[in-house]
């Protein structure tokens, strides 16, 4: 039987921010041909770099697989996670230094992360023995989108330690689907256990650690870097408004037959 709403058979495109595909690809080495990698999601690997050029999440989740079948990337997320710096993050990067706590910065992700990808959403939620940094993803858990949510979880806590004045050590790391051949470099990176097959993609973080003051936090700077996200934000609401009206007019003139060339 026909859907009867052909709204529901269109595929919501989500984007991710460039800067991901960049890194990662700059930490693929010598092993991949870069250019042309980058070129074939609609890079341009002589331009500038932008976080805020954005490219399709899934023809991002189909290099990382295309660059799975040159090279061994079992650690590949790790080393690209640990290679992300706040300096690239643009708007962000500021506010999420100049919050008091690290608790604070996070919160901040929480919030603006539409600024960089729309198809992730953070959350931060009390648990036994702290609280937890919750990575929500939607979508089969392909190789593609495995390896980026295991990337995605390296750079959370590879930002954490750029804006902490102590060591910052996870009491857990979490993630969903089945662990690679192993997980040797992840256990490394992270400082604590990493539990593949778990229910959430996470990271438990003791209250104190996410308690503990920024080295250049300052309640009035994060103020006026406040005010610039949320303009920023505002301008990508309102844009997205718009293409989902368009999406919904749309499929309105396909239910109601071939539309007309006019």
């Amino acid at each position: 039987m026909a859907d009867p709403d052909p709204r529901r058979r269109l595929p919501r495109m989500g984007y991710v921010t460039s800067l991901f595909a960049r890194k990662i690809v700059a930490a693929a080495g010598d092993g991949i041909d870069a250019s042309e990698i980058l070129s074939s999601v609609g890079i341009d690997p002589k331009s500038a770099w932008d976080s805020g050029q954005m490219i399709p999440a899934e023809r991002y989740y189909d290099m990382l697989e295309r660059m799975a079948a040159q090279i061994d990337v079992t650690d590949l997320p790790v080393r690209t996670g640990a290679s992300m710096r706040l300096a690239e993050y643009g708007a962000l990067g500021p506010a999420f230094k100049a919050a008091t706590t690290l608790g604070a910065s996070y919160a901040r992700i929480e919030r603006y992360a539409r600024l960089w990808t729309s198809v992730v959403e953070y959350e931060q939620r009390e648990a036994k023995g702290g609280t937890l940094f919750i990575l929500n993803r939607a979508g089969d858990r392909h190789l593609g989108m495995r390896l980026s949510n295991e990337a995605t979880l390296a750079s959370a806590v590879s930002i954490a330690r750029q804006v902490s004045p102590e060591p910052v050590l996870p009491e857990i790391v979490l993630v969903r689907h089945a662990a690679p051949r192993s997980v040797a470099a992840h256990e490394n990176w992270f400082g604590c256990p990493v539990r593949f097959g778990a229910d959430l993609d996470a990271i438990l973080y003791a209250n104190e650690t996410l308690d503990r003051s920024n080295i250049l936090g300052d309640e009035g700077i994060s103020r006026y870097l406040i005010s610039h996200l949320d303009v920023e934000l505002s301008r990508i609401s309102n844009a997205r408004d718009l293409v989902s009206r368009s999406k919904d007019a749309i499929a309105q003139a396909l239910s109601e037959g071939t539309p007309k060339m006019a």
